[in-house]
């Protein structure tokens, strides 16, 4: 049904569902409340949201504060983005770490990242949709971010077009996170 691909981050996951490919196109379960419940995954998203960016566009990165931060599922329907997640947790071993995993309607792959993790992408088709699905409503005071260009991510862009937002976000080094935990559990699935 999906496959669960651990990345170095613990609890942040690819998640690989079964993709059902025929003359008419392509056919994706991109949810099962009993497989995530299955592997230790919160399901109770709260609200679903999309973004349609062109070619170039860089949007993060990206997360909310606490009481209202969020566990994040993140697909693309249309198009290809290079996606990453970023570590914010203070007291994890990857803290200040981060991943890059190409998202793609073709794949069908998906990005689950628990809270406490910075999340951003990187258009690389002419357009992308990204579908995100999150466990808290927006809350826009809680809505926060640190600079695209401060983690060392190897973006295909040096001049990528960002939003105004996303430009003036502090450094990594100069943010103050308010996340601790970190997973340690030893199979790193469980969240």
């Amino acid at each position: 049904m999906i496959t669960l691909k651990l990345t170095r981050l613990a609890g942040c996951f690819e998640l690989q569902p079964r993709v059902l490919g025929d003359q008419r196109g392509r056919f994706i379960k991109t949810f099962h409340q009993g497989w995530f419940a299955e592997h230790g995954l919160r399901s109770d998203f709260t609200e679903q949201y999309y973004s349609v960016s062109q070619h170039r566009v860089l949007r993060g990165l990206h997360f909310q504060l606490p009481p209202h931060d969020h566990v994040k599922l993140v697909y693309c329907t249309a198009g290809r983005v290079l996606d990453a997640a970023v570590d914010l947790r203070r007291q994890s071993p990857t803290y200040g770490q981060f991943i890059c995993i190409e998202l793609s309607a073709e794949q069908g792959n998906m990005l689950y990242l628990n809270s406490g993790f910075a999340h951003g992408f990187y258009t690389l088709s002419e357009t992308a949709t990204l579908v995100y699905n999150v466990t808290s409503v927006y809350a826009p005071a809680h809505d926060a971010g640190i600079r695209w260009d401060s983690v060392g991510i190897p973006w295909p862009d040096v001049t990528p077009i960002l939003s105004e937002r996303d430009r003036g976000f502090p450094a990594l080094a100069e943010y103050q996170t308010p996340f601790t935990g970190g997973n340690s559990s030893p199979d790193r699935r469980h969240p």
